[in-house]
């Protein structure tokens, strides 16, 4: 028997009796996964931020995962290939699911790529529970802004499988939330975001 079976068969799922439903009475609050995906420079990391500065000075509980964070602990093993994007964004889904349980607002901010992988992580949550906020932005804007030099050094070659350039990025069909990042400002598009968490009744336990 490999070892991936004896992981499968010798573990067994322990049901905790302060369940997620007691937590969100304790928090006042709904918790809920928003998934921010997008280009790099499209704004993600950004918005999320300032979404969960907003909500924190509301005294929700709220955590923000962030690619480039994520990716000097829980994902510094892995590269940018496809199966190492594939296996990123499946360690965060599976990260995101727990803070969702524990009570959380999550926000992702990742430029996730390929819709499969959205779609696993949409599949790991309860029906109405992933939000999934497309940042769009064109990849000549995101190129002129060019915040941290990466489309210069991917045009050059200096980086392989960069999304945009030399890997697809396949955008969202039909995102809970599409912002035009390259037309709104910061404030207008966390508004955005904090008007569908109101229309979700996620604010309010009472709502």
């Amino acid at each position: 028997m490999s070892k991936q079976a004896d992981k499968s068969t010798n573990t067994v799922w322990h049901r905790a009796t302060v369940t997620r439903q007691r937590r969100e009475q304790k928090n006042a609050h709904k918790s809920a996964v928003l998934w921010f995906t997008g280009l790099s420079g499209s704004g993600k990391s950004t918005l999320a931020h300032a979404v969960e500065e907003q909500l924190h000075q509301n005294g929700l509980n709220t955590f923000v995962l962030d690619g480039d964070n994520v990716r000097h602990g829980l994902c510094s093993d892995l590269g940018f290939s496809d199966k190492d994007r594939k296996e990123n964004i499946r360690r965060i889904s599976e990260t995101a699911k727990l803070l969702l349980e524990a009570g959380v607002i999550t926000l992702t901010a990742f430029i996730s790529p390929f819709k499969a992988e959205r779609a696993i992580a949409r599949s790991l949550m309860p029906h109405g529970d992933f939000i999934e906020i497309h940042c769009f932005c064109p990849l000549q804007v995101c190129e002129q802004r060019d915040v941290k030099g990466l489309y210069k050094k991917a045009r050059q070659g200096e980086i392989k499988d960069f999304t945009g350039i030399s890997s697809p990025y396949e955008e969202p069909e039909n995102p809970e939330l599409k912002i035009d990042t390259h037309q709104l400002n910061l404030e207008q598009s966390v508004q955005q975001v904090i008007s569908l968490l109101r229309d979700r009744n996620i604010l309010s336990i009472q709502e």
